[in-house]
């Protein structure tokens, strides 16, 4: 044994990040080391594989180290991953956040591998959050806070919840001490992060809305220059969420909204809350609130049923609601959940599909981006020569900047999917 620090790998989601970098300095603070960790995603069956795929890789690159496992794939059947050779210890979702978790393993003996050790809870009983600050992915940039864990919903196409758990928050007073810590530490953007972040409250005494959490963050912690959220329930969103991006410059005008199908029978049966009205107006509005703001989304194609004119809905939802940064999935049934059980779309159509609602995505990118040439944007570096806007764009800059710094330029036009921003005598370091 070498005694070098842990390694980590991440599938799925920025909550996976975010919670990959709290481990990490968990670990390293137990002095965890020769040791493996890879933080698996059950999005779709193909998320399960790749999760599977990246513990055997770990396995040949380090043969004398432990490998534990956790995340979503693991908590939801942790069984089937200790049955994995390779596997030395299975970690649940609740416990992976616990310092205390990281100590026991750092003064564990070594693991026997012929069968793996679980260290699990019942998600569905955990009633609390464990959410240390952390960094992220992005150390060097931006930070990222969870405010929220689990979901109450029931979405028929997802497993996440059994993952996760039940939909519980982390009170306002403990994210406004973790931001300032963040800000106190020089970061500029803080990202807050959850399963479903629109939730945020509601199992808390008088049941506070996100708007309430985000409107106390930016008036307690001015040092934070820009705030962000993540992946949004569109039907979800307060009335104070909505002041606060009408009026607060420092919450940035970017939303990346759960939509995952245009069409009204198929959100239907995916038992989703809005409709496609629903979108389509609250994009509306915003956009009046803020005119200057920018969607992403996430969109499944080819959810069981879906004809060819339900899945035209979705693709003409794109251009009506405005969506430049879409991430689309093509359906994957899992199984435990009903639309696994539902008539499934060939998979041949499935890919056709999912391929042609990305081409519309990046037509839309290219239309919105192509409105922002000629103005002047502010950009938080992520390197030298590219970070991103206050609208979340990708902008190269042709002239090296400090990473992490905030400058301010003009969009001179459009290289591929990124934004060309130069003119030497334009910059300010904000």
């Amino acid at each position: 044994m070498t005694g070098a620090a842990a390694k980590f790998e991440t599938l799925g989601c920025r909550l996976n990040s975010y919670e990959t970098e709290a481990m990490r300095e968990m670990a390293a603070a137990a002095g965890i080391s020769d040791s493996c960790v890879v933080n698996t995603c059950a999005v779709t069956a193909e998320a399960v594989r790749k999760s599977r795929q990246a513990i055997r890789r770990q396995r040949r690159a380090n043969p004398d180290a432990r490998v534990l496992v956790t995340g979503c794939a693991a908590q939801i059947d942790p069984e089937g991953f200790a049955r994995m050779p390779e596997v030395d210890v299975v970690i649940g979702n609740s416990r992976k956040m616990l310092p205390e978790t990281w100590k026991g393993l750092a003064n564990s003996a070594e693991t026997d591998r012929s069968g793996g050790a679980n260290l699990l809870d019942d998600i569905m009983a955990v009633r609390k959050v464990s959410a240390p600050a952390a960094a992220g992915p992005d150390a060097n940039s931006r930070a990222y806070v969870q405010v929220q864990n689990g979901c109450d919903h029931r979405c028929t196409f997802c497993i996440i919840p059994y993952g996760r758990g039940n939909s519980r928050s982390v009170s306002a007073d403990a994210v406004v001490a973790q931001v300032r810590t963040l800000a106190a530490k020089g970061y500029r953007e803080v990202v807050l992060t959850g399963v479903d972040i629109t939730c945020w409250g509601n199992d808390l005494a008088e049941t506070p809305k996100l708007g309430n959490l985000v409107a106390r963050i930016l008036k307690l912690v001015p040092e934070i220059d820009r705030l962000r959220v993540s992946s949004v329930d569109p039907v979800e969103i307060d009335r104070e969420f909505m002041g606060v991006l009408a009026e607060n410059p420092r919450l940035m005008p970017h939303l990346h909204l759960s939509l995952q199908s245009g069409d009204n029978m198929i959100l239907k049966r995916m038992k989703r809350r809005h409709s496609r009205e629903d979108a389509i107006g609250f994009c509306e509005e915003a956009r009046k609130l803020r005119p200057d703001i920018m969607f992403g989304a996430d969109m499944i194609a080819g959810f069981p049923t879906e004809s060819d004119e339900m899945f035209r809905n979705s693709v003409e939802l794109v251009e009506e609601c405005g969506l430049a940064m879409l991430h689309v999935f093509p359906f994957s049934p899992r199984s435990g959940t009903p639309a696994a059980r539902m008539p499934q779309v060939p998979g041949n159509i499935v890919r056709e599909r999912a391929s042609e609602l990305r081409a519309a995505g990046r037509a839309e990118r290219l239309k919105q981006f192509q409105r922002l040439v000629g103005k002047n944007v502010t950009i938080l570096m992520e390197s030298e020569s590219v970070g991103r806007t206050e609208h979340f764009a990708d902008a190269e800059i042709d002239t090296a900047q400090t990473v992490g710094s905030i400058i301010r330029g003009r969009v001179s036009g459009l290289n591929g999917s990124k934004l060309s921003v130069s003119g030497l005598g334009l910059w300010n370091s904000l």
